[in-house]
This record gives C-alpha cells, sequence and structure tokens, in this order.
C-alpha cells in the first residue's frame, strides 16, 4: 500500500506541475509574437532571474521540496486508507501537518490562485513574460522535487522532517 501511495502523491503532484509548466510554457511562448522592445527585454531577464531565485531555489530547493520528499518517505512507510486516497494532498501538507505550515500552506495557495486571475488579464508580452518566469520556477520546483525525494529514499539520516503532529507521529 505504501508504494501505491507514493506512485500517487508523487505522480500527482509532478503531473499538477508538470500540466502548468506546458500551459504557461504555451502562453510564454506567445509573448515572441510580439516584437520586444529593449523594457521588454530587460524585465524579461531580471524577472526570470528573479523568479529562479525566489520561486525555484528559495520556494522549492529549500522549503516545499524537502518537506515534501520527508511526507512521501513517510507516506511510503506509514501508508492509511486516507492517506492513500488523498495522497497528493498529504505530501503537499494541506492536512495532517503542523497547524503553522498548514495555515501557509492554504494561504500560499489562495495567493497563487489569486496571482493567476490577476496574471490572465495582462496583455502580451507581459502575461508571457510572467510565465516564462514562472516556468522557470516550476521546472526546478520538480527536479528539486525528484532529486530531493530520492534522497529521502536511499539516505538512513535524511535531515528534513515530514512535519507530522506529535499524535499522528506517536501511531506511526
Amino acid at each position: 500500500m505504501g508504494l501505491i501511495a507514493v506512485i500517487w502523491g508523487m505522480g500527482g503532484i509532478l503531473t499538477l506541475f508538470g500540466f502548468a509548466i506546458v500551459r504557461l510554457s504555451q502562453v510564454g511562448l506567445d509573448a515572441w509574437s510580439v516584437p520586444f522592445q529593449w523594457h521588454h527585454w530587460l524585465i524579461t531577464v531580471i524577472w526570470v532571474i528573479f523568479m529562479a531565485y525566489n520561486e525555484g531555489y528559495k520556494g522549492f530547493q529549500k522549503g516545499f521540496s524537502p518537506r515534501v520528499a520527508a511526507r512521501i518517505a513517510y507516506l511510503y512507510r506509514n501508508p492509511t486508507p486516507l492517506h492513500l486516497l488523498l495522497a497528493p494532498l498529504f505530501c503537499m501538507g494541506y492536512f495532517h501537518i503542523s497547524r503553522k505550515r498548514q495555515i501557509i500552506t492554504f494561504a500560499l495557495t489562495l495567493t497563487i490562485i489569486g496571482l493567476v486571475q490577476a496574471v490572465s488579464l495582462l496583455d502580451q508580452p507581459w502575461r508571457g513574460i510572467v510565465d516564462l518566469g514562472v516556468v522557470i520556477g516550476l521546472t526546478w520546483g520538480i527536479i528539486s522535487l525528484v532529486l530531493f525525494t530520492y534522497q529521502a529514499f536511499t539516505q538512513a539520516d535524511y535531515p528534513h522532517s515530514p512535519d507530522i503532529p506529535a499524535e499522528l507521529s506517536a501511531r506511526a
């Protein structure tokens, strides 16, 4: 049951991010249909670097990916029917996680939904520029998640916590 939960949890997350990358890449490439002026190029370079650092490195590599990888490894060793059924949501920290982290997860999700709605109102090339930066961050996120998950399963002393509440840890 643990292997199925891992495949569903990891597969669900990778599918979600992969779908976003494909969809946003198409919109990002549409930006090139508009002639770029010097300020478009400048903003593109700055935005891509900003997103690579803030979303890719700080958001995913330093926060999300190590924690999700730890939760995927925890799920493998401690599968329950609920965790199996909702494995992607469990792994991303929507439930059975510390209260503080759960609030952050929901707040971040709502913020992302709001930003997606706002960016969809932008004209090209601005929408494409924003989406290209997001694609860079999400791609970094997928790569870091795969690498951290590999580490979580191969390192006996994987240093990251799944942030499981004490009452669940006691049952495990």
